[in-house]
């Protein structure tokens, strides 16, 4: 993008204090959120925008209001004014940041708190299928050694339950549905809620981190960082309803803030979890390992990125080794049993369905798109987290774009990681500039 875009952007982004870029990302959310009460044919995503609806309405009275609030002080210019109602936390980044996350509260996880209850209550149209995945993935490690069924015993289920019996994700998933495996069927057994905290935990961790680092100029950045993650409704939606995306999403924002501040150790460890349960992480473990080869952070960031993945396919390949290729391998890539429902109308599944040899071209179109990235990140490795986080964005957005079965709520993944590269940046510079001030004992604390 040229200098001049990046104006136009930074200069809607900030009119009005922000505030007017806020409003409009509630106004939307609240227009999404009611036509998805309305119309949506999936009734998890009914449930959720009945109640978020009112979330994002009630963010959007409390947006105009914060910009009144700002606009009287402004005017009044006065000790007991502005700089008092700031330090309150009443408007600023600080009111903003606030305001965001009570408005997940509500759209996210107060949606995902009521479909649990009413799913535990005996509702069978209160979780997506894969929070069913999931959980049976929970009962078969804990009973069984390992959450895969084999190609056999999925051709033994009723043609009708077979799409079920796969569980297309890494092993490290099935440990959120080990609480329902063990405790049974409770609301607060319900895969999401473990998604909900494992999700919260990262989040909370990574603004810490990077507030701690950009504050207070980096500050503006870290707000749109959090509602990247969190408010937008393919995110807020995903969680509710499904959410093993967002906890892999949240792990790796994680693992980039840990890298923003010097702590490659503990990125190696929070990457390393999110590849441990989903295919999603492996390209930010990939364009990670690049930055700390490149750096001279391999022997900290290596055994974590690696070793946890490793470790996690371990106990699936010494009880069934094939039962974990039948499942993470062949079916995603259409060679199994049945076929995945993940056909968002993208250009790859377009392709795939409309041109002769259509799933060869795709493949090629993504194999070469693999290899431009690869090439580029050869050449010129990244140096800072902001540029990984922009490689690893516009990697998984051709990656999507260009895969013959993707879902639409993938798209999570890049906008999530590309907004989140302003944060990073601040927090990186500024973070170097301190270690160079001080002795690096004292600031790279951690692993």
């Amino acid at each position: 993008m040229t200098n001049g875009g990046n104006r136009l952007l930074t200069r809607v982004d900030r009119a009005g204090g922000g505030y007017l870029a806020d409003l409009a990302l509630y106004v939307l959310s609240a227009a999404f959120a009611l036509i998805t009460a309305r119309t949506s044919t999936l009734l998890p995503h009914r449930a959720w925008g009945e109640i978020a609806v009112w979330a994002y309405a009630g963010a959007v009275v409390l947006v105009v209001c914060q910009f009144a609030t700002r606009r009287a002080a402004s005017i009044a210019d006065s000790p007991r004014g502005g700089p008092r109602l700031t330090a309150y936390g009443l408007i600023g980044n600080a009111g903003r940041a606030a305001l965001t996350w009570l408005v997940w509260v509500g759209a996210a996880l107060v949606p995902l708190i009521v479909e649990a209850v009413q799913r535990a209550g005996g509702r069978i149209d209160r979780a997506q299928e894969e929070v069913l995945v999931v959980e049976r993935m929970g009962e078969r490690l804990l009973h069984d050694g390992t959450p895969y069924l084999g190609r056999e015993a999925i051709a033994a289920l009723p043609v009708d339950e077979r799409l079920m019996g796969y569980s297309p994700y890494q092993p490290g998933m099935a440990f959120f549905g080990l609480p329902r495996a063990i405790a049974g069927d409770f609301w607060w057994t319900d895969a999401r809620v473990w998604f909900a905290a494992v999700t919260a935990a990262a989040l909370a961790t990574a603004v810490l981190l990077l507030r701690r680092a950009a504050r207070p100029a980096g500050s503006w950045a870290v707000v749109r960082a959090i509602q990247a993650v969190t408010v937008l409704p393919i995110c807020a939606l995903t969680l509710a309803t499904g959410g093993d995306d967002i906890p892999v999403l949240a792990l790796c924002l994680l693992a980039l803030a840990f890298v923003a501040t010097n702590r490659h150790g503990w990125a190696g460890l929070a990457v390393g979890a999110a590849a441990a349960c989903k295919l999603f992480a492996f390209p930010v473990v990939a364009v990670l390992v690049v930055l700390a080869l490149a750096t001279g952070n391999g022997r900290r960031l290596l055994p974590g990125a690696l070793g946890l993945p490793i470790l996690a396919l371990i106990p699936p390949f010494l009880v069934n080794g094939d039962a974990f290729v039948e499942n993470v391998v062949r079916f995603p890539l259409g060679h199994g049993l049945v076929t995945s429902p993940a056909q968002s109308p993208f250009p790859g599944y377009l392709i795939a369905q409309n041109v002769p040899a259509g799933r060869l071209v795709a493949a090629a179109l993504l194999v070469a798109a693999a290899v431009i990235i690869t090439v580029r990140i050869v050449r010129r490795p990244p140096r800072s987290s902001a540029t990984a986080a922009m490689i690893i964005g516009w990697g998984l957005l051709a990656a999507i774009l260009l895969m013959p079965t993707t879902r639409f709520g993938y798209l999570l993944y890049p906008i999530a990681f590309l907004i989140w590269a302003g944060a990073l940046r601040t927090a990186e510079v500024l973070a170097l500039s301190n270690h160079t001030a001080t002795s690096a004992p004292k600031y790279d604390r951690g692993l």
